[in-house]
């Protein structure tokens, strides 16, 4: 099961939000342009990947940040751009656009930081902007908890739509990702599972003080949790009104 979006429908126009998408598109349609061989792509990584052990060095500390930017194919790609388009653009109102860029780039950081900390002599590339919109994640649950968000179910030919609570699709997609970092093998792993936990605990406290400033469990019992506006119509109505033919 996956999200498909939230029914919570930012006010404002999600520039920085916009601007994180098209750069990351833009810099994997670069990578699958210029890069001919896997020599190629090896040089990027190691320039602008996060390496545990070149960090251990003291060598190349920019790709704590360049390398959330970078991916490693077309489903990283999208799955990350979708988590980031359905929860990025209520943090960007809430934290406005230079606050949520900072915001986005500091739990970036800090997730490369924990996925360091977890393996500091590993040689694995570490890519993804899967621990900064972790971040974005953690903060969307601190504010909006009760938020409805639409996950798409697969279970072999039965396919829907379900809303449920934020709280539940983010404390379970947590859970996971702290029982992925526990029973991870650092040799075969393909998923920084503690950049994960740790971007999503990152960007929890980092909201805190906002949160505090709204009157903490007092904002939550003023907004029950919930989104300050309308929530979204369902996928599939229509706002246009039904004309029947007059027989």
């Amino acid at each position: 099961m996956f999200p498909i979006r939230d029914h919570n429908p930012s006010t404002g126009t999600p520039y920085v939000t916009w601007a994180l998408i098209a750069i990351n598109i833009a810099i994997y349609l670069w990578m699958v342009v210029a890069l001919d061989t896997g020599d190629d792509l090896a040089r990027l990584y190691y320039d602008w990947a996060m390496i545990p052990v070149r960090v251990s060095a003291g060598e190349n500390p920019v790709s704590l940040l360049s390398s959330i930017f970078l991916h490693g194919g077309l489903f990283h790609l999208a799955g990350n751009m979708l988590f980031l388009f359905i929860f990025g653009d209520n943090m960007e109102e809430q934290l406005g656009h230079g606050g949520f860029a900072a915001f986005y780039a500091g739990s970036g950081v800090a997730a490369n930081l924990v996925q360091f900390a977890a393996e500091p002599f590993s040689p694995i590339p570490t890519i993804g902007a899967s621990g900064a919109i972790a971040g974005v994640m953690g903060g969307y649950l601190l504010l909006f908890p009760r938020a409805r968000i639409d996950i798409l179910i697969f279970l072999i030919v039965f396919i829907r739509l379900v809303p449920v609570p934020a709280w539940l699709v983010l404390a379970v997609w947590f859970g996971l990702q702290v029982l992925g970092g526990i029973g991870m093998d650092a040799a075969t792993g393909g998923v920084a599972y503690w950049a994960h936990a740790g971007g999503f605990a990152v960007g929890l406290v980092l909201v805190l003080p906002l949160w505090l400033r709204r009157g903490g469990p007092a904002f939550w019992s003023r907004t029950h949790g919930a989104p300050p506006h309308a929530p979204a119509p369902p996928l599939g109505r229509s706002n246009i009104p039904v004309v029947r033919r007059r027989r």
